[in-house]
């Protein structure tokens, strides 16, 4: 450990005076971190903190809830201010009403003395505490489960299916000649450059004539086959020697066999990287499912989010709890998987 601190808290100044290199690179260290995590921790905070929280001016970095005690002769528990009086004394009230610009409130210690005191004289007392109905109640009243499950079918099935078609496609157009070849792979390549809007209105046509509207299946299909993914596998294939696979056909090994026991082991940091981006891209979709899926059972949870956000009223507490929610697989996902990105994207540009 001395050794790490030492390492990491060195400074290029003799003596143990500070350089200007050393305050410019912690300057840019701490400002880059803060910009990264910054708004994901503001996120997180923000989804423990209630409707009227989150309206407040200026924000608060941490979530408060209202104080509140028991009254005698009130049914419910009454919140708690620290009101000042017109003889400029300050005592701790409960507000029984509010009416415009004047709060009713009584003393807890004195529930017969009844006070009229002005909004802006009086502060409400507040402790840290977590709104956890932010989590639980749409995952219980609004079968947000039901659409985390939708999201994970999807995007589950639809990684797979990319993971095989792609891996395929990228294998015969990296390990066989034949004419055309470079003309498919730019082909291929050049559909990047296509976006999906253009390509809405007939994909939608092709979906509907299939019988897929109001299908997960509709939101899975369409988009297994990734430019992206096939270029990425194709360049990295390109780096198996040629003379494992002749090799292996003189074993009397079939195409298939080569493909499944040689080509995807070897190319499996590659995957790894595809599976990353596959995950991303079909959990956060938000577009496609809400055109093909008008059924709220099939929901996925971008889809279902949108739910929250009405005309006249957005509910932001729900909105920003939910989030949170939709991050986690896509953080473990990357967390297990991202020893293969480098490997992966290194190995893909060799040649």
């Amino acid at each position: 450990m001395t050794r790490i601190g030492e390492f990491l808290f060195r400074r290029r100044g003799h003596g143990g005076r500070w350089h200007w290199t050393d305050i410019a690179t912690w300057t840019w260290l701490i400002l880059g971190t803060v910009l990264m995590f910054g708004p994901a921790l503001w996120l997180v905070g923000s989804s423990f903190k209630g409707p009227a929280q989150l309206a407040e001016f200026p924000p608060t970095i941490l979530p408060y809830v209202q104080e509140v005690t028991e009254v005698e002769g009130y049914d419910k528990p009454l919140p708690l201010y620290t009101a000042t009086l017109e003889d400029g004394t300050t005592r701790t009230l409960a507000e029984i009403r509010r009416i415009g610009t004047n709060s009713q409130m009584v003393d807890p210690a004195n529930p017969g003395e009844k006070i009229n005191v002005n909004i802006a004289n009086r502060s409400p007392l507040r402790e840290i505490g977590l709104a956890t109905g932010n989590y639980v109640e749409p995952l219980v009243a609004n079968n947000f489960v039901l659409f985390l499950w939708n999201s994970v079918f999807v995007t589950t099935m639809a990684t797979l299916i990319t993971l095989l078609t792609n891996s395929m496609a990228a294998f015969a157009l990296s390990k066989y000649r034949f004419r055309g070849r470079d003309a498919v792979m730019l082909l291929i390549v050049a559909t990047l450059m296509v976006p999906l809007s253009v390509i809405l209105v007939p994909l939608y046509s092709v979906v509907n004539a299939t019988g897929l509207l109001n299908s997960l299946w509709g939101v899975i299909l369409p988009t297994v086959a990734t430019p992206t993914g096939v270029f990425l596998l194709r360049q990295y294939m390109l780096t198996i020697p040629d003379e494992l696979l002749e090799a292996a056909r003189m074993d009397h090994a079939s195409e298939w066999q080569i493909y499944w026991r040689i080509v995807l082991p070897l190319a499996a940091p590659a995957l790894a990287v595809l599976a990353i981006f596959s995950v991303v891209w079909r959990w956060n979709d938000f577009l496609w499912p809400l055109i093909v899926l008008s059924k709220r059972e099939l929901y996925t949870l971008q889809v279902g989010l949108n739910t929250y956000a009405g005309e006249l009223n957005v509910q932001w507490h729900y909105i920003l709890a939910m989030t949170v929610v939709t991050m986690i697989p896509v953080v473990i996902v990357f967390v297990f998987l991202q020893r293969f990105i480098t490997t992966g994207i290194a190995g893909a540009g060799i040649k």
